[in-house]
């Protein structure tokens, strides 16, 4: 299989990546004070139920070296390209092939993916909003589990592997770059444009400084918000946004950080060839 994009095509969509990563890095003022409603949520937060978080978040720890229970299968993803008909039904096809696919079909498979997980996650957000501050002890792990899922298969979805560790960095990155402030989401963009550099996998893999911290960051971050989901019954209203947002979020940046990894990729080629 041989793409079809030109070198025009190709500066166009980067160019419209570069204009959304511009836009990231204007900071809502109540971001900043995202901090505040989760000091005070660990306050009242009964101790059996902090302890059930950190046991939680210890085991996503797993997700940077092993994968552990969120690596997704490449298969579920291949899948929907046979029922989209971009390829012959039934025709053997593995992840390296979906790297030369074009990126038009790599697009379509992405944003089925982001549509389908932000409906997961409102119906998970209204799940975990009925019981107020219990259930939400519970729900930021799940929301986290559920965004790590989503920018796998979006990672299938534009050819690369999350069951490379040095993919799975990339992924966490993603995923701090969404709660990150002005300054995080500079640094992150800077780190990520030089990904396909190997000594640069290397250096993000030494800077990441644990799973628990970019728990606790993203957690933090969105705490404002999440302050609303308290309430019982009231907290499925709010649950239902707040995580069909985030998730929304997480998949809109995984869609522009992987595709601009690809065009990059089918760029440097072209000009290799020349």
């Amino acid at each position: 299989m041989t793409t079809v994009e030109s070198q025009d095509y190709l500066l166009d969509e980067l160019k419209k990546i570069e204009d959304w990563e511009n836009d990231q890095k204007d900071l809502w003022f109540w971001e900043k004070l995202g901090r505040l409603p989760f000091a005070l949520l660990d306050k009242v937060t009964p101790k059996f139920v902090q302890d059930k978080i950190a046991t939680i978040i210890d085991e996503l720890g797993k997700y940077i070296h092993t994968g552990g229970e969120y690596l997704v299968k490449e298969e579920v993803v291949l899948k929907k390209f046979n029922q989209k008909g971009f390829v012959p039904k039934y025709e053997a096809f593995t992840l390296s092939d979906v790297q030369h696919f074009p990126l038009s079909e790599m697009d379509d498979i992405a944003n089925d993916i982001r549509t389908s997980k932000t409906k997961l996650a409102t119906v998970q957000g209204a799940t975990t909003g009925i019981g107020g501050i219990f259930t939400l002890s519970i729900d930021i792990p799940l929301l986290i589990g559920l965004s790590l899922k989503v920018l796998q298969e979006i990672a299938i979805s534009y050819g690369y592997d999350p069951n490379d560790k040095a993919e799975r960095v990339f992924i966490v990155k993603c995923l701090q770059f969404t709660s990150s402030d002005i300054v995080g989401k500079k640094a992150i963009l800077e780190e990520l444009s030089a990904y396909q550099s190997d000594n640069q996998k290397k250096q993000m893999l030494s800077q990441l400084q644990g799973w628990r911290e970019v728990v606790f960051t993203y957690r933090d971050n969105f705490g404002w918000k999440k302050l609303f989901q308290m309430v019982p019954i009231a907290g499925i209203i709010f649950g239902a946004f707040l995580n069909r947002s985030t998730v929304g979020d997480v998949a809109e940046a995984g869609i522009m950080l992987y595709r601009k990894r690809r065009i990059m990729e089918r760029m440097n080629q072209e000009e290799a060839s020349l």
